[in-house]
């Protein structure tokens, strides 16, 4: 069984739109929804121990931020991350890619990343149906699969999904 943890970055500013899109941070918005979605993702059941984020400033901040929130809070003593130049990526294609490249030795892993690569990837191993993974949203995947080769080919089952929105409707 894999397990496969899907986490869109925050909301990002556009406060500097001279900025190169990988250069771009997060908006107080998104800096207010790392907090929530942290503990909430934690109580989905993750441990932190496989973290692989897109480059992207906004992607950064936002695994930063989750963490100090959970570090803060006691839900884990640390939290480290791995950046990936091919996690800078808007295509599921691409992002199934890196997914198949992965350890075999890894079962359980978080991908901080954008959309639309995202929620089509999620869908395409889920059927899922999920019109849109918003900022700093989570999905949580079950594949029941031995290598992160096959995981394409795979039964998949969605077992978590939440959005900021879906805390602050609560």
């Amino acid at each position: 069984m894999k397990i496969l943890h899907l986490l869109r970055h925050a909301k990002s500013s556009w406060q500097q739109p001279e900025l190169a899109d990988v250069d771009r941070g997060l908006n107080d918005r998104g800096k207010r929804n790392c907090a929530s979605m942290a503990r909430e993702i934690s109580q989905a059941g993750y441990d932190f121990k496989h973290v692989y984020t897109s480059p992207a400033q906004r992607a950064q901040k936002t695994i930063e931020l989750i963490a100090e929130h959970l570090v803060n809070d006691e839900a884990i003593e640390d939290l480290s991350w791995q950046s990936d130049s091919a996690l800078y990526t808007f295509d599921a294609v691409q992002l199934a890619r890196f997914v198949k490249s992965l350890d075999d030795a890894i079962n359980e892993v978080m991908l901080v990343g954008h959309n639309p690569a995202l929620t089509l990837f999620c869908n395409q191993l889920t059927n899922a149906n999920i019109d849109n993974i918003p900022t700093c949203g989570y999905a949580q995947i079950k594949v029941n699969a031995l290598s992160w080769q096959h995981i394409a080919d795979a039964p998949a089952l969605l077992m978590y999904f939440v959005t900021p929105k879906m805390l602050t409707a609560s």
